[in-house]
């Protein structure tokens, strides 16, 4: 029987670490669970209602004084970082410290799609260069990446009856004739894949993809319309051509303005949109060609939400919107803004 785990989380009111949050909270019996949250964000209410559920909320400048982390690191038996994307880089003091803390497994803030490294996702990339470090430290870890959520993968319907539930409004594309397979995951069940794979020794040095559906843009857009009775007529289609020509100009944008959010997040979507429609990378075959574990044989008990029930469920007015709090930044980015 495995043993009561220390884990300590940071990012743990973001999407991704929420979900792995509420997910280890929920198993008492199984983790002691631990948040750690840097000073920028220690005052918002999310924040501070951590404090209720967990014994202890460190509050730390992660890019402080490696003595510090080394210090709330010592005794953590998992570390998990949902770190955002704008700020990957900085878990590499993290690794060092987790090294020094004597943490027995590291887990790293990947949970994207499948893709190789080298210049195909600007993120992929940066995350790369966290799990350099970690081989460099011989730190024990394991890389979870997750397909793309249901929650940001379906289409909104003539009605408006889900425009409640979508972060951009209306969402009707498809892209490179929407046949390309891609691995979904609904969010909800993350957290309770992620609580799995950190009690598995199976696991421990290891890629793992957790998902739930492979299901094409098509397909999605098929259940939608069987689920909610109506026909999505008008769909905006955009071409691999496009996708590519996009991307480009996207890359450059970025690169000249490294600091800005709206200058980088049309990449980060650029680069999924090559990575999924384009490439065709994040399927359950390139994931087990890279040596990925599969969390559908690893678990075949798990029975996941798959995107029709999820799709059910989002009729019924249940799904929350994903990164609601920044839904004026997404707004702004469409049309090109």
């Amino acid at each position: 029987m495995t043993s009561k785990q220390r884990v300590l989380i940071l990012g743990a009111t973001g999407q991704t670490g929420k979900s792995i949050f509420d997910a280890l909270v929920a198993e008492p019996e199984s983790f002691e669970v631990e948040a750690l949250v840097r000073p920028s964000s220690a005052e918002k209410p999310e924040v501070k209602g951590l404090s209720r559920v967990v014994s202890k909320v460190h509050v730390i400048d992660i890019s402080g004084p490696i003595d510090e982390l080394v210090r709330v690191m010592t005794g953590v038996d998992v570390f998990i970082s949902g770190i955002d994307a704008m700020s990957q880089l900085a878990q590499l003091q993290l690794v060092r410290a987790a090294k020094q803390a004597g943490v027995k497994r590291f887990v790293p803030c990947a949970f994207i799609t499948i893709a190789p490294p080298g210049g195909v996702m600007a993120l992929r990339d940066s995350k790369e260069e966290v799990y350099q470090e970690i081989w460099r430290q011989f730190l024990p870890y394991t890389i979870i990446d997750v397909g793309y959520w249901h929650q940001i993968s379906f289409p909104t319907l003539p009605s408006g009856r889900v425009d409640y539930a979508s972060v951009i409004t209306p969402n009707i594309n498809i892209h490179a004739g929407g046949t390309a397979p891609n691995m979904l995951v609904d969010l909800r069940d993350l957290g309770r894949l992620v609580a799995r794979i950190i009690k598995d020794p199976r696991t421990l040095n290891h890629f793992v993809a957790a998902y739930s559906d492979v299901l094409s843009e098509n397909e999605i857009y098929s259940v939608m319309e069987e689920v909610s009775g109506e026909k999505i007529v008008e769909r905006k289609h955009i071409s691999a051509e496009e996708i590519i020509t996009q991307r480009a100009e996207a890359t450059a944008k970025a690169k000249a303005e490294p600091g800005n959010w709206l200058a980088q997040t049309p990449l980060f979507l650029g680069d999924y949109n090559y990575n999924k429609y384009v490439r065709g990378d994040n399927t359950p075959a390139y994931a087990k060609y890279l040596g990925y574990l599969d969390t559908r044989e690893l678990y075949p008990d798990f029975t996941p939400t798959s995107f029709k029930e999820f799709a059910k469920e989002l009729l019924k007015g249940g799904i929350e919107r994903p990164y609601g709090r920044y839904r004026e930044r997404f707004e702004a980015l469409k049309g090109g803004k």
